[in-house]
Formats: C-alpha cells, sequence, structure tokens
C-alpha cells in the first residue's frame, strides 16, 4: 500500500483507492474517469483521494446547504416544476362552492351509515401545488426516516480506512447524497400531485385535521374516462374524503400507527455494499457527468432503491394491511351511504377499488424512487370484512374494532374476511311479542326447576 508514485508495480487504483469495493467507487468514476484521473495531474498515483473541485463541480445543484438528511427547498422546488409542466389553474369561487356543497351533503348521508360523527371542520378545493404546500409538512414525518436511514447507511457502507481517511468527504456525501434523494421526492411528489384526488386519496392524513380538501382540476381528468358524470364523481369523492376525515378524528392512535410503520420501515434499512456496486455500475454505464440529461435520467433511475430487509418487509405489510383496512372501511360505509340514492355508486365504487388497489403511474413513480408503497392491495377483502361484521353485530361492532389497534383485524383475517369474529354473533333481534314469548319459556322453565319441598 506505500509504492511509489509512478514506479508502475501496481495499477492506481489497487491500494490507493480507499473506495474500491464500495458503491462510491462507481459514483466517482463516473464524474472523475477513475481514481487515477482523479488525482494529481496526469493520473500520477499516490493521490488517493478524489479531486473534490472536479467531482463536484458537477453536483453543485446538489450541494446547497439545507439542514436534516433531505433538502426539502430543493425537493419542493422540484416538485413544482413537475407540477408547471401543463396547466394548474387556481379553483374558482364556483369550484369552492361546488366541493363545500358536496361535502356537507356526504356527510349527511354518512350519519347513517356509522357511530363516527362529522370530522370535517372546513372545505377546501386546491390546485396542484396547493396540494404540495399544504401536504409538506407530513411529507417531511414520512419520507425523513427514510432519507436519514439511507444516508446513513450509504455512509456505513464505506470500509473503515476510507472512513479514517476521508472525515470531512462524508459530510459532503451526506449533501450530496441527500440532494439526490430530495431530487427523487420532489419528482415523486410532483407526479403524484397529478393524479391524486383529495387530500386523503392515499390513505394518509396528509393535511391539518379536518380539512377535508378535493383537487377540482384532478377530478374533472378523472371523470373523462367514466361513463358517470362529473358532479356524481365529485360527490361520490365528498363520501369517501368525509369518511376518512371522520375515521382520522375518532380514531386518535390510528395517524401514529402508520406513520409508525414507516418509521419501521426506515429502520430496517440494510445496505448491501456487494449488490449496491453491481447496481450503481450498471446504472453510471454511459453516463456522461457533463450532460445534464444523461445526469437526469441517473436521478430518475431509482438510484438508492435498495432492496428490502427482512423488518422492511414485516414494516410495509403492516402499512399495507392497516391502509386496507382503513380504505375497506370507507368503502363499506360510502357504499351503504349511496346504495339507495346514487344509481351510479356501483360503477363509481368499481373504479375507484381498481384504482387504489393497482396503484395509478405517480404511486408507483414514487414507489420506485422512495421505496414507499401505498397501495392497499386487499381492500376487496377488508370491505367484505367489515360489511360482514356489520351484517352479523350491526354497525357499533364494526366501528368498535377502531377501539384499539390490538382489536384490528390482520393480514389472515383478510385471508378469511367472512369469519373475523365469527364466535362473537350477536343474538337475533326478537318482535316484543317474540320477547313476550321467549320471557314466559324462561318463567315456566325456572318454575319447574325448583326443587321440591
Amino acid at each position: 500500500m506505500t509504492d511509489k508514485p509512478g514506479d508502475g508495480s501496481d495499477s492506481p487504483d489497487e491500494g490507493q483507492n480507499p473506495f474500491k469495493g464500495t458503491p462510491f467507487e462507481q459514483l466517482f468514476s463516473a464524474f472523475g474517469g477513475g481514481f487515477g484521473a482523479m488525482g494529481a495531474p496526469g493520473g500520477a498515483a499516490g493521490a488517493g483521494m478524489p479531486d473534490l473541485n472536479q467531482i463536484f463541480s458537477q453536483l453543485q445543484f446538489l450541494m446547497q446547504p439545507h439542514d436534516g438528511p433531505l433538502n426539502w427547498d430543493f425537493a419542493l422546488d422540484v416538485a413544482r416544476k413537475t407540477v408547471a409542466q401543463e396547466p394548474d389553474p387556481s379553483p374558482t369561487q364556483r369550484q369552492q362552492d361546488a366541493v363545500a356543497d358536496a361535502v356537507r351533503l356526504a356527510d349527511h348521508w354518512l350519519d347513517d351509515t356509522t357511530t363516527f360523527p362529522s370530522g370535517v371542520t372546513s372545505t377546501a378545493a386546491w390546485s396542484r401545488a396547493e396540494w404540495i404546500v399544504a401536504t409538506t409538512d407530513v411529507w417531511k414525518v414520512l419520507v425523513e426516516p427514510i432519507a436519514e436511514s439511507s444516508v446513513n447507511a450509504l455512509s456505513g457502507a464505506l470500509p473503515a480506512e476510507a472512513q479514517a481517511m476521508s472525515g470531512p468527504l462524508l459530510g459532503i456525501l451526506g449533501q450530496a447524497v441527500g440532494g439526490m434523494l430530495a431530487q427523487q421526492v420532489g419528482s415523486g411528489l410532483g407526479t403524484l400531485a397529478a393524479e391524486v384526488l383529495s387530500v386523503s386519496d392515499i390513505g394518509l392524513p396528509l393535511a391539518t385535521r379536518g380539512r377535508a380538501a378535493i383537487l377540482p382540476a384532478n377530478v374533472a381528468r378523472f371523470a373523462e374516462g367514466l361513463d358517470v358524470s362529473e358532479d356524481d364523481v365529485l360527490l361520490y369523492l365528498a363520501l369517501r374524503e368525509a369518511a376518512h376525515q371522520r375515521l382520522f378524528a375518532h380514531v386518535p392512535w390510528l395517524r401514529d400507527h402508520l406513520i409508525g410503520a414507516v418509521a419501521d420501515y426506515a429502520r430496517g434499512i440494510e445496505i448491501n455494499a456487494e449488490g449496491m456496486q453491481a447496481r450503481m455500475e450498471e446504472q453510471m454505464r454511459g453516463i456522461d457527468p457533463t450532460n445534464p440529461e444523461s445526469m437526469q435520467q441517473l436521478l430518475e433511475g431509482g438510484m438508492f432503491d435498495l432492496p428490502q430487509s427482512p423488518a422492511q418487509a414485516a414494516a410495509l405489510q403492516r402499512l399495507e394491511v392497516t391502509l386496507a383496512l382503513v380504505e375497506g372501511w370507507v368503502d363499506e360505509v360510502v357504499g351503504q351511504a349511496t346504495a339507495e340514492r346514487m344509481p351510479t355508486a356501483t360503477k363509481l365504487q368499481e373504479a375507484f377499488r381498481r384504482r387504489r388497489a393497482s396503484g395509478g403511474p405517480a404511486e408507483q413513480t414514487f414507489s420506485t424512487l422512495v421505496g414507499l408503497e401505498l397501495r392497499p392491495r386487499r381492500l376487496r377483502d377488508a370491505s367484505t370484512l367489515w360489511a360482514s361484521l356489520r351484517t352479523r353485530q350491526g354497525t357499533e361492532a364494526r366501528d368498535g374494532v377502531w377501539m384499539h389497534p390490538d382489536l384490528l383485524p390482520t393480514a389472515a383475517d383478510l385471508d378469511d374476511p367472512l369469519g373475523f369474529r365469527e364466535d362473537a354473533t350477536a343474538p337475533p333481534e326478537l318482535s316484543d311479542a317474540d320477547f313476550d314469548a321467549e320471557l314466559a319459556k324462561l318463567l315456566d322453565g325456572e318454575t319447574g326447576d325448583e326443587p321440591e319441598a
């Protein structure tokens, strides 16, 4: 490891590259043409650390100072630019009024289908850019644990020798990785903003408690593909939004339960340096660091898309089951509310089920970039479970399951949705005449069973 510079006994990379065999080898090689070329002029060995000026001249847009693991100013700028690729007008007063009227009517219908009272305190019609701004605080809570774990795991992938030699470089790497993750998150949020229909559309509480918000431009686009009037689509969506608001307002532990699953997912991130090195080598092949379009392809390619660890798989299953239960409950109560009132409800229910179970292109993009899936694949099973429980035991029993997380159905319960709590079937209701007859039988039986004197 102490060969003299230029003696030719070894290639420059041998022993002089502290990042050899790690994911960062390919990263630095792409920006500097190899560690020999990145050292002293002419590729002289002995300058084992890369020339940071040369490397990061191409990464200035990622190196803006920021607090925390992710550059949120940069992420939001990317998200806004993504949204701005199409017209995004602010909702008109007429659209604001239409949303308020639809939510008001929806809440009235839902009063007959659930024991939870209204959770709506205000209504709003948002543009896509307004959705980004209004939901940022919650996205920070959801995404930052993933970003922090990714940055720490990537830094930990360095061999001990490299960590000892490059203390200052690790801080710069953290800034760069945080910037690259911000690019991915911003792209994901921007594409998601173009598809979400309401603030609760993905099953998570993304805004201020009680704020029922709908995106009219996205609703109009969604309605174009259906043989249903836009007014019916808006009302059906208002029913779903109002139902979400009731659930999150009156099940206080639910928000932390969902966010806790995301945090557990982040803590489960593990780095396989050898595997990541191979993936980065494949992605770096053909990348020209002087070509912005080429670099954009790299950033959008999910470079930090890591294999799931067992802990992550378990956390994702918990998140998926809970999202399915939330969406299934909403599907069930909205189905009750519309059964006798909205002829188009069956068609809309099927359209929303397919949309939520498969996830739109934006959700798939977000999953690829950040590694977080938000699809309740088992929505139909969950809806069947809630409807079966209501039929057997009543509305109060169905809603009472939300009293505590330990009472929630599990993945195994979703495998047999009709059998959930089948041993706790409520007794059938009796008419007054039947009740009097049964009481008479009971009294006669008690008299006949008394011991003789």
